[in-house]
C-alpha cells in the first residue's frame, strides 16, 4: 500500500503533465487487468488460466513502479524513497521472483486474491492521483483510497503469502535461483531460504504500514466533512 503524495508543491507545469499522464497510464493499464478478471470470473477465457490471460499487464504495469522511487528521489513527489522503494520492490518481486518463476503459484489461489486486491486498490490511487495533481476535488474516491485498503491490504498480503508459501516446495526440489557448495567461489546461497526470511519479515512490517494507513485515514478523512487538501 503505497503513500505517495502526487501533488507535490512548486513544481512545473513539465512535471505536473509527466505525472499526470504517468498516472493516467498506470489507471488504464489497472483497469485492462480489472476487465480480464472480470471477464475470467464471468468464464470469458476458458482456454487461459488467469495468470496467463493478465500476466503481460501486470509485469508491465507493475514494474513501470520502479519510476516512483524515482519521482521520489528527484523530488517530484512528496514521499519518502526508502519506503516506497520497499513496497515497490515486494511487489515486484512477488510478480518475478515467485509468479514468474515458480509455475504452480500461477494456478494459487493466492494468485487470485493478490491480484485483485492490486487492482482495486491501483485502480482507484492512479485516479485519486490524476485528480488530485490536477487539483479536481472527488470525495468519494479519497473516501475510497482512504477506506478499502482495510479491506484489500489484508486479502492482498494473505494472497502473497500464500504465493510465496506455495513455492517453497518446487524451489527446494529444483534449486532455483539457487548455488550449492562445492563451487569455484565458495559461495552458497538458499533461494529457499530468502523466500521464508522474505515471509517471516511480514510479521513486524505489515502491521507498521497498516497501522500507518489508518493514521493516514485519520488525517485526511477522520471526522471530517471533506478530507483536507496534502
Amino acid at each position: 500500500m503505497k503513500t505517495e503524495k502526487s501533488n507535490p508543491k512548486d513544481v512545473s507545469p513539465a512535471i505536473s503533465t509527466y505525472l499526470i499522464a504517468y498516472n493516467s497510464l498506470q489507471t488504464i493499464g489497472w483497469s485492462l487487468i480489472g476487465l480480464i478478471i472480470g471477464q475470467h470470473l464471468l468464464g470469458g477465457t476458458p482456454q487461459l488460466t488467469l495468470y496467463e490471460a493478465s500476466k503481460t499487464f501486470l509485469q508491465i504495469f507493475q514494474t513501470a513502479a520502479v519510476l516512483e522511487v524515482l519521482h521520489c528521489i528527484v523530488g517530484f513527489v512528496r514521499s519518502n524513497p526508502v519506503l516506497t522503494a520497499f513496497q515497490v520492490a515486494s511487489r515486484v518481486f512477488v510478480v518475478w521472483g515467485i509468479l514468474h518463476s515458480v509455475e504452480n503459484t500461477q494456478a494459487s489461489v493466492g494468485y487470485t486474491l493478490l491480484l485483485a486486491a492490486w487492482t482495486i486498490t491501483e485502480i482507484i490511487r492512479y485516479l485519486y492521483y490524476v485528480l488530485n495533481i490536477a487539483k479536481i476535488e472527488a470525495y468519494p474516491l479519497v473516501w475510497l483510497r482512504y477506506t478499502l485498503f482495510i479491506i484489500l491490504y489484508p486479502i492482498g498480503v494473505t494472497g502473497e503469502l500464500t504465493c510465496i508459501y506455495q513455492a517453497l516446495p518446487q524451489v527446494a526440489q529444483t534449486g532455483l535461483y539457487s548455488i550449492k557448495l562445492p563451487n569455484k567461489m565458495n559461495f552458497a546461497f538458499d533461494y529457499q531460504y530468502v523466500l521464508v526470511l522474505i515471509m517471516l519479515s511480514y510479521i513486524p512490517i505489515f502491521p507498521q504500514l497498516y497501522l500507518h494507513m489508518f493514521a493516514q485515514r485519520k488525517k485526511i478523512i477522520g471526522g471530517a466533512a471533506k478530507p483536507k487538501p496534502e
